[in-house]
């Protein structure tokens, strides 16, 4: 019919196509076409006008460039503009004649099949259907179409649902540019089923690649799809269906004599029967099976029953499943996130996943742009589940709790341990044994990391070319043994294990909660506490000065330290932004993703919340505040030694915890220290990374500096040495990476794909209060500030914060908040620790925090018991 594949062929028979040919068919002609080639697998026959026909068309389309211009200017901000143009470019394909050569060639191929047969005519863009974008429902199928006027009609149609509203905001929403999108139309023969319905070979809601899932109805599948009838739904595990329901369907979709469709009535006698057998349904999953294993991927399949034979209309990939980290072995694996415990679960580009790799103590696999750790062989061992378990309690109760769903399933976690090392966590370890409560301990580990930080900067600097990634190679083990050296262990561990012995003891002894809270504030040597009180400092040089003020109300980009000395006093400010950028610069939201941009990188991120501390402080506030924290936590010490003295063994009960006091307070400040050494050392990477992708530019070698974000180091590596870049692997890499970004990670992940969230199971939680994680305590009323961006806050006395989670760069929010809400963390993690030090109620790890809370709605935050009242 086509007589070759080339990009100018205006039809293809669909056994002529396969997946390589998006492009000029559209994805589902594609998937179809590759279906057809399938051992067994039988899809009804039929063509695709290709997009070389949608070109010729869309040529005669008057004015069509400029409203598709104008339709890539729009934002989804602008609903009413973008109905009102889409219709106009709708109205105008339709209106457009079909050219009398495609015409001809369109109904000569009907003649073939035969021109008053039924078809169904359906849309095949090529955008649809790939492994990051399934565009279901987005463009139209018409079903049972009879004669070649007709037919013609509704290929019209099908190229103008290209523009339907959902479709333009479908992909306004993903990034995907209009202009390069092309509409492909796929007509095939008329399938009148029995049955029809679809078949998920993996479960769709936990994603477990083990189950597959049968939804199927009487008559046509368009009853099922539109939601006029609950289907019957079937479980299929093993090649045995272990769960089904059959629902009571009065009601079908069939098609009508000489087109067209129309709901029927089915027989009252009918109505409670099946639609498959479990013959049948295990039959298709078979075939399902098959075409999975062809595509490499879990598929969503439409299918059709016509006397006891499976035809397939449809395949396209689940696009919503999480992806499983790949491993060299048949064994089951238990995957944890590492973005939950470093509060980021954004997607990471991959330069940013391999060197967290490179550059961490455990292993690390990669999955939808995040990184997990192997739990198998802690969970397998008894002597080290047990303290594995309550680590991962302190850290985050919903992951704990998963583990715990998970090993009350039989056979799962290996009762011996995973041949090789399974990609395991670390060992648990507080470093030897315990260390003096001695402040010198902290100064000298402090030394320790600048020192080497400075050589780091100092030896890197005259480092290019391939012999910079040999250096790296080296620097990242130094990396790993500061971060490994047992005295920073031992620190870190003394002062997290002094809060719990507090609050354990004290609510044992005295009926006290969280003591630790209110004993830590104001720590000394907190770095990150340290930076959100040098930012009011920073205010406090600006405030003085209105034309500083009103020009920063004013600033739209990352030039403006420039301009700054030109206002009066603009001179000052900047030496005090510089000189905090030189300390604190090398911060940013997501800063274990190497190719986030730093502060000093994107210095217009800190304006904001610089003029909420002009707005909300006055002049001396950090000092204040600090005092402040410091002088409550005395007061809280005197308190509690003096009700401990009361008790029997008093004295004894008073000396253990003042001594603990004193070991927290040495101890705690320094368990942000470590991540700051860490950011530090990213930074001077990046910078010789960035200058060697500059050079790759210069050269003609990469577009821009940023393509190699979407390299690995190991890549990006053979790009320096080789000079060549393979510039379709960093296309596919940004889209992968697009893709990923809306994807929720899972807390923990099994290999067969299963996503286990965990729950709360407490009874001390108000109905309708969100359960979460005490972090620190009090209770504080006030408005929800629901904000995802730290550049787009704008903050007024009282707020509170809520958000997905925390890094320590969100750290300057905190001094002009009232409480915190995130939706990760647990009791150590950084925004817990900084909420303490700052004397701020916050509930942390609260599921869906930021979908159920409302921004502007008030709230009340009860930080000692860990929920949140959402209040009318």
């Amino acid at each position: 019919m086509g007589g070759g594949g080339g990009d100018r062929v205006p039809l293809l028979d669909l056994r002529e196509v396969d997946e390589t040919q998006v492009s000029i068919v559209g994805g589902k002609a594609a998937h179809l076409g590759a279906l057809t080639r399938i051992d067994g697998i039988r899809v009804p026959a039929g063509f695709c006008v290709t997009t070389a026909a949608f070109r010729q068309v869309m040529e005669q389309v008057p004015a069509v460039d400029d409203r598709l211009e104008q339709l890539s200017r729009l934002s989804l901000d602008d609903p009413e503009t973008i109905r009102t143009l889409s219709a106009e470019i709708r109205r105008s394909i339709e209106e457009t004649p079909i050219p009398g050569d495609l015409a001809g060639a369109i109904t000569g191929a009907l003649a073939r099949f035969g021109e008053q047969a039924a078809y169904a005519v359906r849309s095949s863009a090529t955008a649809e259907d790939t492994p990051t974008a399934s565009f279901a429902g987005q463009q139209d199928t018409y079903l049972n179409v009879v004669g070649p006027e007709a037919i013609l009609r509704h290929v019209s149609r099908c190229w103008a649902s290209l523009f339907t509203e959902r479709a333009v905001s479908y992909r306004l929403r993903n990034g995907i540019d209009h202009q390069t999108v092309q509409m492909a139309v796929v007509v095939q023969q008329m399938v009148l089923p029995d049955a029809a319905g679809i078949l998920f070979t993996a479960d769709p809601v936990t994603g477990n690649r083990t189950v597959a899932t049968v939804d199927a109805s009487f008559g046509l599948g368009e009853a099922l799809v539109s939601g006029l009838v609950n289907p019957d739904i079937f479980t299929v595990r093993d090649g045995e269906v272990v769960a089904g329901s059959v629902a009571v369907k009065q009601r079908a979709v069939a098609a009508v004599p000489g087109g067209g469709t129309r709901e029927v009535v089915i027989d009252a006698k009918r109505q409670d029967q099946p639609a498959l057998t479990h013959a049948q349904v295990v039959r298709l999953v078979r075939l399902g099976r098959r075409i999975e294993e062809h595509f490499g991927r879990p598929q969503d399949i439409e299918w059709c029953l016509v006397d006891d034979d499976f035809q397939i209309v449809q395949s396209r990939p689940i696009t919503t499943l999480f992806p499983i980290p790949t491993a060299d072995d048949q064994e089951n694996h238990v995957y944890l996130s590492v973005g939950h415990q470093q509060m980021m679960t954004d997607a990471m580009r991959p330069l940013g996943l391999s060197m967290w790799q490179l550059t961490a103590i455990a292993a690390m696999r990669e999955a939808g742009g995040r990184l997990f750790v192997d739990a198998a062989r802690l969970l397998a061992s008894p002597t080290s589940r047990a303290g594995f378990l309550e680590m991962v309690a302190k850290s985050d109760p919903l992951t704990k709790d998963a583990l715990e769903t998970l090993l009350d399933r039989p056979d799962f976690v290996p009762t011996t341990l995973p041949s090789g090392d399974g990609g395991g966590p670390a060992r648990l370890t507080t470093g030897g044994a315990s260390i003096e409560t001695d402040p010198a301990i902290v100064s000298e580990l402090i030394e320790r990391s600048e020192a080497s930080i400075a050589a780091l900067r100092h030896d890197i600097a005259t480092v290019t070319g391939t012999a910079l990634f040999d250096f790296l190679l080296e620097a990242f083990q130094e990396h790993k043994r500061v971060l490994a050296d047992p005295l920073n262990m031992q620190a870190i561990m003394a002062g997290m294990e002094a809060t719990w012995w507090l609050n354990d003891r004290l609510h044992e002894w005295l009926g006290e909660k969280n003591a630790a809270d209110t004993l830590t504030l104001s720590a000394p040597g907190n770095i990150t506490s340290e930076m959100g009180l040098a930012l009011l400092d920073v205010a406090d040089v600006i405030r003085p000065h209105p034309e500083v003020v009103a020009f920063l109300h004013g600033v739209a980009d990352d030039d403006f330290l420039d301009e700054l000395p030109k206002v009066a006093g603009g001179a000052e400010a900047r030496a005090a932004i510089e000189a905090y950028l030189d300390r604190y610069g090398m911060r940013c939201v997501g800063e274990i993703d190497i190719t986030r941009p730093r502060w000093s990188e994107h210095p217009s991120t800190l304006v904001p919340v610089l003029l909420d501390n002009v707005k909300l402080f006055e002049r001396g506030a950090a000092r204040r505040r600090f005092e402040q924290g410091r002088q409550q936590a005395q007061q809280k010490a005197q308190e509690v030694l003096t009700r401990l003295r009361a008790l029997p063994d008093g004295e004894q009960k008073a000396d253990e915890t003042a001594r603990m006091i004193d070991r927290v307070r040495t101890f705690i400040g320094y368990r942000e220290y470590p991540k700051y050494g860490i950011i530090s050392r990213y930074f001077v990477y990046k910078q010789a990374l960035l200058a060697e992708a500059e050079r790759l530019v210069r050269a003609g070698v990469l577009t821009e500096t940023e393509d190699v974000f979407y390299l690995t180091f190991q890549e990006f590596h053979e790009v320096v040495r080789s000079r060549r870049v393979d510039d379709d692997l960093i296309r596919r890499r940004r889209e992968e990476f697009r893709s990923y970004q809306a994807l929720t990670p899972p807390r923990v992940l099994t290999s067969d794909g299963e996503v286990i969230t965990g729950a709360y199971r407490r009874d001390d939680v108000p109905a309708g209060a969100l359960a979460g994680v005490p972090v620190s305590a009090g209770t504080v009323e006030g408005r929800a500030r629901v904000i995802l961006d730290m550049a787009q806050a704008d903050l007024e006395a009282g707020d509170i914060l809520v958000t997905a989670h925390t890094d320590p760069s969100w750290t300057p929010l905190f001094v002009g908040i009232a409480g915190l809400v995130t939706e990760v963390g647990g009791l150590m993690t950084h925004g817990a620790v900084i909420a303490r030090e700052y004397g701020l109620p916050a509930v942390v790890s609260v599921l869906d925090a930021t979908r159920l809370i409302q921004d502007g709605q008030r709230i009340r935050v009860h930080g000692s018991d860990g929920y949140v009242e959402i209040l009318p």
